[in-house]
C-alpha cells in the first residue's frame, strides 16, 4: 500500500473538530498499568451515533468490557479541534490502553505518545508513527471491499429488469471529504464499476468536512440521482444517512458503509461496504493480554482478515442472483490473492 500517503492524512482539514463528551465511568487515575489493562479509552474526533465507523468501534469496546472485565471509557471530541488534544490528556490519565481516531492530528497524538510511553496507543484506519515508535496503527484495505461495491454498482446500472434501473451506465459516491481514506474508497469503487463496463460513469460529489449532517448527505445524493445515477455510494459516516433517505425518496438504490445498513431503508440498499473497527479493536486487545502485541506495528485488515467486506444480507433483496454470485466469486479470488486489487497511490480521484 502507498504507506507514504496514508501518513500524510494529517491534510485533513475537512474533520475540523463541537462539545467534547465523556461517556460515565470510573474516576480518572494516575496509576501505571498493571501488567493486563485495567482501563481503555476508545477517542475520537466525531461522535457516536453514525450507525457507521465510530459506532463500529465502540461495539468493539463494549465486547472488551463484556469478554475481559475491564472498565471503559469513549470520549467524544465532537468535531470540535480546541477539544481533541485536551481529550488525549484525559485519556492518558484514565487508561492502560487508548484507541484512537486522529483524522487531522496526527501530530497531537504523536506528541503526547511519545510522553507517555508507558501507555498503549493504537491508531485506528490511518498510519501514525511517532518518535518512539509506539504507536500502533490499524489500517484497513478498503480498497478490497470498495472494489466490489464498484462492481456491484456496475452491473447493477446495466441490468434494466431491475426496477427504475435507467438505461444509462451511471453511478454515483458522495464522499464525506476529500481525504486519503475516501479517495481510496472512490478510486477502487470506480475501478470496480469500470471491470464492468469501461463506459460506466461514475459521479462525485464531496461534502466538505461535513460528515455529521444528513441533510447536506440527502441533497448531494439527490443531485446524483437527478444526474442519471441508479446507484449511489456513500462514504460519508453519518451524513451517509441521507444518501439513503435519497435513494428511498427517488425509489432507486444505494450502498452502505462501515456497518450493515441494508435494513435501514429497505428494499433501497443493495449492499453494504463493512468496515469491522470493532472487530480490530477486539484482535489488538486480545495481543495485548496474551502478550503478542508489538508497539509500532502496522496492522493490515483486509477482506482475508475479515476487517473489510461487502454484505447483501437485507431483510427485503434487491440485488438479482447473478449480480450476487458474480460479486461472491471476485471475493473469494481477492481472500485467496488470485485478484489482486490496485491500492490507491495518491492520485487525484475527484477529476
Amino acid at each position: 500500500m502507498y504507506k507514504g500517503f496514508r501518513i500524510l492524512v494529517s491534510l485533513l482539514a475537512g474533520l475540523v473538530l463541537v462539545g467534547c463528551t465523556l461517556t460515565p465511568a470510573a474516576q480518572p487515575t494516575t496509576e501505571q498499568p498493571a501488567a493486563q489493562p485495567k482501563r481503555v479509552v476508545y477517542l475520537i474526533n466525531g461522535a457516536l451515533g453514525d450507525n457507521a465507523f465510530y459506532d463500529s468501534g465502540k461495539a468493539g469496546i463494549d465486547a472488551l468490557a463484556a469478554n475481559y472485565g475491564v472498565e471503559t471509557r469513549t470520549i467524544e471530541a465532537n468535531f470540535d479541534a480546541g477539544k481533541y488534544e485536551p481529550s488525549l490528556q484525559a485519556a492518558v490519565n484514565y487508561a492502560d490502553v487508548i484507541f484512537v481516531i486522529s483524522y487531522g492530528f496526527e501530530d497531537q497524538l504523536k506528541a503526547v505518545a511519545d510522553k507517555n510511553p508507558d501507555k498503549i496507543f493504537v491508531n485506528l484506519d490511518t498510519v501514525v508513527q511517532n518518535s518512539a515508535n509506539t504507536i500502533t496503527s490499524v489500517d484497513f484495505i478498503e480498497e478490497e471491499s470498495a472494489y466490489l461495491a464498484g462492481v456491484v454498482a456496475g452491473m447493477l446500472t446495466l441490468d434494466t429488469s431491475v426496477p427504475n434501473i435507467n438505461p444509462e451506465k451511471i453511478v454515483g459516491v458522495v464522499g464525506g471529504d476529500v481525504d486519503p481514506v475516501v479517495n481510496s474508497f472512490i478510486f477502487a469503487y470506480e475501478n470496480g464499476a469500470k471491470s464492468v463496463n469501461p463506459e460506466i460513469v461514475v459521479l462525485k460529489k464531496s461534502l466538505g468536512g461535513a460528515w455529521d449532517d444528513a441533510a447536506k448527505g440527502k441533497q448531494a445524493a439527490l443531485q446524483l440521482y437527478d444526474q442519471g445515477a441508479d446507484v449511489v455510494f456513500q462514504v460519508a459516516a453519518a451524513a451517509g444517512i441521507g444518501v439513503l433517505q435519497a435513494a428511498r425518496e427517488r425509489n432507486l438504490y444505494a450502498i452502505g458503509v462501515d456497518t450493515n445498513q441494508n435494513d435501514l431503508e429497505p428494499g433501497h440498499v443493495v449492499a453494504s461496504d463493512i468496515k469491522d473497527v470493532g472487530k480490530a479493536i477486539q484482535d489488538v486487545y486480545k495481543s495485548i493480554v496474551d502478550g503478542t502485541y508489538q508497539p509500532g506495528a502496522v496492522l493490515q485488515y483486509g477482506l482475508a482478515s475479515g476487517g473489510v467486506d461487502l454484505v447483501t444480507e437485507a431483510k427485503v433483496k434487491v440485488l438479482p442472483e447473478a449480480i450476487e454470485q458474480r460479486m461472491m466469486k471476485l471475493r473469494q479470488q481477492i481472500i485467496d490473492g488470485t485478484l489482486k486489487i490496485e491500492l490507491y497511490d495518491g492520485r487525484d480521484v475527484w477529476q
